[in-house]
């Protein structure tokens, strides 16, 4: 019993010499790491745009693949095409015979995001009515730190639209692009010289012809882009005229007809006053329900269009000829015929000849003055 006693205290003995000494010598320290100042300092050399003499220069151009729909009551149009930017990164310089390749390749939103190390001009769509989707990246980087980037994308844009001389009207579309976060003293935009654009006759949209496309560059006015509020923006334009066929026949052409018949009330019999006055209010109620009619198909503006007019003076001038039919049936009444007569005779020409040159003189203000 003594013996395992014994064995018991100097075993415990042992355990405490082996922990102190343990104790006592120097913990190993990790290896030192970059502070986390140094970490912000050297991801911000390599993700800011490029050190130069001046702004970086970015060359822009947009090419339009399909114009989906032009909305006159919101004034927007949809559109998908592909955004390409070009500018140079020495920093992204690379040795073509020690890194394997003639150009790095980036292609996908992962290796874009994740094994792409370098900064990027950031442009938005700044008129967009709605989420601007993005189908696809890729991003090319050359020996000497040239890159260019395309993607393609997918929008809604909102635009002014002028429907003065609607349904005769031409609309100027835009989109304005814009780097987000840099004023003009850092990034400048350019638009790409070897690139002509997209070709008109590749575009296609129902109702409307496609007559040009053009880009340009401006200054916008930007309170976030920097201390010079001001960004460089890239303005996509492309210009369409309706097809004015589908109103013409559905609206114009029977409607000059409808009042031409009307102003038939003048050949008529003066006795029958009562048939007289039927046919000019059967005119006045077809134009009421063509206006009818264009109110459900033009968006509700403020100003006055061509068709607008076209429709209050073809109104009006079947509203003369029931003021007209009354003046006559009363000096018929009073048994002044002669002069009964010579009115009717003079409305015959007067009517037409009037309904037509409102309608030039109409055209001339419009198109003159819009």
């Amino acid at each position: 019993m003594k013996r395992l006693v014994s064995i018991a205290v100097t075993l415990m003995v042992a355990v405490l010499c082996s922990t102190r000494i343990a104790a006592a010598q120097p913990v190993a320290e990790p290896p030192n790491e970059p502070s986390p100042a140094q970490v912000t300092v050297k991801d911000t050399f390599v993700l800011g745009p490029p050190k130069e003499d001046g702004p970086v220069v970015v060359r822009a151009s947009f090419e339009f693949h399909d114009l989906n729909e032009v909305n006159e009551e919101n004034e927007t149009f949809g559109f998908t095409g592909v955004l390409t930017l070009k500018w140079h990164d020495k920093r992204q310089a690379f040795d073509p015979a020690a890194v394997g390749v003639k150009e790095k390749i980036y292609q996908g939103d992962y290796q874009f995001n994740e094994l792409s190390p370098s900064w990027f001009p950031q442009v938005v769509l700044v008129n967009s009515s709605g989420s601007t989707e993005r189908q696809g990246v890729l991003l090319r980087t050359l020996p000497d730190g040239t890159q260019t980037l395309m993607a393609k994308i997918s929008a809604v844009a909102r635009t002014e639209f002028n429907l003065r001389r609607f349904p005769f009207d031409k609309q100027h579309l835009q989109a304005v692009f814009e780097v987000l976060g840099f004023d003009d003293s850092e990034v400048v935009l350019q638009v790409e010289p070897q690139v002509t654009g997209s070709e008109v006759s590749e575009l296609w949209l129902p109702q409307w012809t496609i007559t040009g496309i053009g880009m340009s560059i401006r200054d916008r006015p930007a309170s976030y882009a920097g201390g010079h509020d001001a960004a460089s923006a890239l303005v996509t334009s492309i210009d369409v005229r309706r097809q004015s066929f589908y109103f013409s026949r559905l609206v114009i052409l029977p409607l000059i007809v409808i009042v031409l018949l009307s102003f038939s009330v003048f050949w008529m019999d003066r006795s029958s006053l009562g048939d007289r006055i039927s046919i000019s209010f059967i005119g006045i109620l077809t134009a009421v329900a063509y206006q009818v009619v264009m109110n459900d198909i033009l968006p509700r503006i403020a100003y006055m269009t061509w068709i607008n007019g076209f429709l209050n003076f073809s109104f009006l001038m079947m509203v003369a000829t029931v003021i007209v039919n009354l003046v006559v049936g009363g000096l018929d009444q009073q048994g002044r015929v002669e002069v009964a007569h010579r009115i009717d005779y003079l409305c015959r020409w007067v009517f037409p000849i009037a309904y037509f040159a409102l309608i030039l003189i109409l055209f001339g203000v419009v198109f003159l003055l819009y």
